[in-house]
């Protein structure tokens, strides 16, 4: 679609990173494996890590000449991701992630999708899999309706054009023509996807989509946060960059979104209405209560539904630290809870700072 290419064109992996040293040679060996035979060059962009990751990339550098190091000043993915696509030459830019495993076949598949459907992005399902407790709270929160919202990015069974790509595996060109990033500190990712969508559209023509499409032959295995503190940091972020991204793009951004914002909006202003003008009339309290035990309730549904696959498709730890279904609901809870409120909270902080900022122009 973008340019005609042989049928293996060459391939440029792109993996920002930040203090990412217990993964970051586990990742680059696989990639360094591939069957694949035309991949010429996988990228590091380190945002300034203290914990010896750039000494093991430049360790792996003299092993392979593939291997690169990018410095990244500015430390967050999109600009790191953005210098790194300034010098990739392959004909496909590959976007990794050092917190996932990948299947051997991953390029392979990335690649073969791509030329399948003349698409400009493709990627699989962020399959969510787990190695402590925590992770296991939030790898069955993200198999409920409550933490993924029906996105068809998070459905390993799914085939078909998508709004957004985990991840994503694109035709360099095609990056280079929508100016790559927006630097932003989160949601880079999807704000990307939109421009990609805007620019080359997104109707089937003659059985090939055109814009972005999801594959359930690309597998790849996300690790979440391993904190209840760094997954509500991660989801605030996740607020503030949906914010701008919903400014930048209101027709485009899916209802899902804005979703966690709206909703929690709504009840804080009926909340506060039936304080000030209704004296409890509205038994509002009531309504919070039972709004709070509703992410409870989904999760033991979620995870009694899946205690039997649990072990079998989400756990990666050891057997015997396999955590108890009782502790693994609750953690469920606990992350279906946090999850829109802190995206909530991020999405409002955003809203205001952007008004702020334009009242004082």
């Amino acid at each position: 679609m973008i340019q005609e290419v042989s049928s293996h064109p060459s391939v440029s992996i792109a993996i920002p990173a930040l203090n990412e040293a217990a993964h970051i040679e586990r990742v680059i060996r696989e990639f360094l494996r591939t069957r694949y035979q035309n991949l010429i060059e996988v990228f590091v962009a380190d945002g300034g890590s203290a914990d010896g990751t750039q000494s093991i990339v430049r360790e792996l550098a003299k092993e392979d000449p593939r291997v690169q190091l990018v410095h990244n000043p500015q430390r967050y993915q999109s600009a790191g991701l953005n210098l790194i696509l300034a010098r990739a030459s392959g004909d496909i830019f590959l976007r990794a992630d050092a917190h996932s495993d990948y299947a051997e076949d991953y390029i392979e598949r990335c690649v073969e999708i791509l030329l399948e459907t003349g698409s400009v992005n493709v990627g699989g399902a962020q399959r969510f899999v787990a190695r402590t407790t925590f992770h296991a709270g939030v790898a069955l929160a993200s198999k409920s309706i409550i933490g993924h919202g029906r996105a068809k990015y998070r459905d390993p069974n799914y085939d078909g054009n998508v709004e957004a790509v985990y991840l994503g595996c694109f035709w360099r060109k095609a990056l280079l023509e929508v100016s790559g990033y927006t630097p932003m500190r989160t949601c880079e990712d999807a704000e990307l996807n939109l421009r990609l969508l805007d620019r080359f559209g997104s109707k089937p023509g003659e059985g090939i989509a055109s814009g972005l499409y999801t594959s359930s032959r690309i597998k790849v295995w996300y690790y979440p946060r391993t904190s209840w503190w760094q997954l509500c940091k991660q989801y605030f972020n996740y607020g503030r960059g949906r914010c701008r991204t919903v400014m930048a793009h209101p027709r485009r951004t899916p209802l899902r979104g804005k979703l966690p914002f709206l909703f929690l909006s709504c009840v804080l202003l009926l909340s506060l209405a039936d304080l000030a003008f209704f004296s409890g009339a509205l038994h509002t309290r009531e309504l919070v209560l039972a709004g709070l035990a509703v992410p409870f309730v989904e999760a033991f549904r979620v995870t009694l539904s899946r205690r039997r696959r649990f072990e079998v498709e989400q756990w990666r730890g050891a057997p015997a630290d396999t955590p108890s279904v009782l502790t693994r609901a609750l953690l469920c809870g606990l992350v279906l809870l946090s999850q829109p409120v802190a995206h909530f909270a991020g999405f409002g902080c955003e809203l205001l700072r952007n008004g702020i900022s334009r009242a004082s122009e």
